[in-house]
């Protein structure tokens, strides 16, 4: 079709009307997305955006044009995503990002050597949109409202405790006052709900604080040496198992659970492989200790 790339360009501005964000969306130049607008208002003869004051704002004939373009793109995403589900060697998964760089990636070579499926990762966290996004299943901590059409797997319990390595916890642990207690903005109650769960603890001693910007950095900057961090059992276990960090006062179940999310009808086999695959290794991330702790060898 002539003018398909216009027409998305067109498609892209229209649902942000702004020029300068559909640039950023399409990896493109404003000048590059004004100039394929221009080539659809001659190819329609008619001007499809309007300037009142600092913003672009659509046209009635902008508007019309919108709602075949959202039609049409829509269909084109679902003839996607049902050429994708016709391929039962790929599955497209969205897990948590701290998930997916320190338990899933280190292991789903092996998922993949023993199936031949290939699993194509995007990470995010909390509510998740599948089937039209073009993701067949979703890893996530059941910390949000759950669409209840989906059909949900509990992979694991989650265990949580603060961690740190064997050099920091000798030389601060019988001066709490020095040591620093490390916050992520993507969890920022992790420590009082620890505290509220074990309140034998007092760890209100603790003299310093420092916060990072996301869950991943607050763990990485404890295997560092930093200070000691809030964390989540399947998050760590491969540093306890080879002793680059330890876990102090043992852990604590959160209340939550690591869950999968499927669409409520599927029938994949590569779905139900990957689930089970996903259950099986999930199995070996519950503490067998509670609160003796886990110090180094």
């Amino acid at each position: 079709m002539r003018h398909l790339k216009s027409f998305h360009i067109f498609h892209v501005a229209a649902q942000s009307v702004s020029f300068t964000q559909a640039a950023e969306v399409l990896c493109l130049t404003h000048g590059a997305v004004s100039k394929q607008i221009k080539v659809l208002e001659q190819y329609t003869g008619q001007q499809l955006f309007e300037r009142q004051g600092r913003q672009m704002v659509l046209t009635q004939a902008g508007r019309l044009l919108k709602q075949y373009t959202d039609v049409a793109f829509q269909a084109l995403e679902e003839g996607k995503e049902r050429l994708q589900q016709q391929d039962p060697s790929v599955l497209e998964i969205s897990c948590e990002p701290t998930l997916t760089m320190r338990w899933l990636m280190p292991r789903l070579d092996g998922f993949f050597r023993e199936t031949g499926i290939d699993v194509r990762l995007s990470t995010a966290g909390g509510p998740v949109r599948l089937g039209r996004s073009g993701l067949s299943l979703a890893i996530r901590r059941d910390d949000f409202v759950i669409d209840r059409d989906y059909r949900r797997t509990v992979l694991v319990d989650e265990w949580i405790g603060p961690v740190c390595t064997v050099d920091y916890w000798r030389q601060n642990s019988q001066s709490p006052e020095r040591m620093k207690r490390l916050h992520t903005r993507t969890r920022p109650h992790a420590w009082d709900d620890w505290l509220s769960r074990d309140n034998q603890r007092n760890l209100h001693s603790f003299g310093q604080d420092q916060h990072f910007e996301h869950f991943y950095f607050s763990l990485q900057a404890a295997a560092d040496g930093l200070g000691i961090a809030m964390s989540s059992y399947p998050l760590i276990v491969d540093e306890l198992k080879k002793g680059r960090l330890i876990a102090p006062y043992g852990f604590l179940r959160s209340g939550h659970r690591y869950v999968v999310l499927q669409l409520p009808d599927s029938d994949s086999q590569a779905e139900s492989e990957l689930i089970a695959w996903l259950t099986d290794q999930m199995s070996l991330c519950c503490p067998v200790e509670e609160a003796e702790g886990y110090l180094a060898p």
